[in-house]
């Protein structure tokens, strides 16, 4: 089963906007992004692809799901005792990338990032709280190729992902690059599954200052990882 959520509901939050900014509303920008926000906020659409899937194999370094192999031993770890796992594809909408292509002053760019930044969390936010309430799931967690240490999800890993499902540019607006980057570039994809003790990506990175952090980074955690990996 796939379904495509393209109507996402996103409203800008000026406070949160202006602080990640660092903005303030007597600052001599502040016009200039409430003229950009009352511009760009109609077009934004945020959306998100997902699929039910079932695990078909489990292997100590690698997961098969609807015939697709993916090879983390992190991820085989987190879903050794999971069968119905939710592989996923969020994005901003390739609408603001359309609206970026009229801008080309550096600090317009730099303020028009930070607001894919938060549609993107938005359509992040939502496929999370969607898939809790309609499949009576308590609690999730996901991971994502790449996020983190290369070693724990290799980022090359997209691929096997979006041939999940199909022509996701199609459906949601969203390529993959020959590097396995995403355009939009506020997109993120990876797989939910239910777990009783929340995970995040973030826990096995030690990256700081990352804007998109949502978790601390746990070095005894990911020691516990290597350690299994070892054996």
């Amino acid at each position: 089963m796939m379904e495509i959520l393209d109507k996402i509901p996103f409203q800008l939050d000026e406070e949160k906007l202006l602080k990640k900014l660092r903005v303030d509303k007597k600052g001599e920008y502040y016009a200039e992004i409430n003229r950009m926000v009352k511009k760009v906020t109609p077009s934004i659409r945020p959306k998100v692809v997902y699929s039910v899937s079932y695990l078909e194999e489990r292997n100590p370094g690698s997961i098969t799901i609807n015939g697709t192999r993916f090879t983390s031993r992190v991820l085989s770890k987190n879903l050794e005792k999971v069968e119905r796992v939710f592989p996923f594809i969020a994005t901003c909408g390739s609408e603001l990338d359309e609206i970026e292509k009229s801008y080309d002053d550096m600090l317009e760019l730099f303020w028009l990032d930070t607001i894919k930044y938060f549609a993107l969390d938005a359509s992040a936010q939502f496929i999370k709280n969607y898939l809790k309430e309609k499949f009576a799931l308590n609690k999730i967690s996901s991971m994502s190729p790449g996020s983190g240490k290369q070693e724990i999800w290799p980022i090359e890993q997209q691929k096997q992902l979006f041939s999940l499902f199909g022509d996701v540019e199609k459906l949601i607006g969203v390529k993959l690059t020959d590097s396995c980057l995403m355009i939009p570039n506020k997109s993120v994809s990876g797989i939910y599954f239910p777990k009783d003790v929340t995970f995040e990506n973030c826990q096995l990175c030690p990256r700081e200052d990352c804007p998109g952090r949502r978790a601390v980074y746990d070095e005894s955690l990911l020691n516990s990882y290597y350690e299994e990996m070892a054996l």
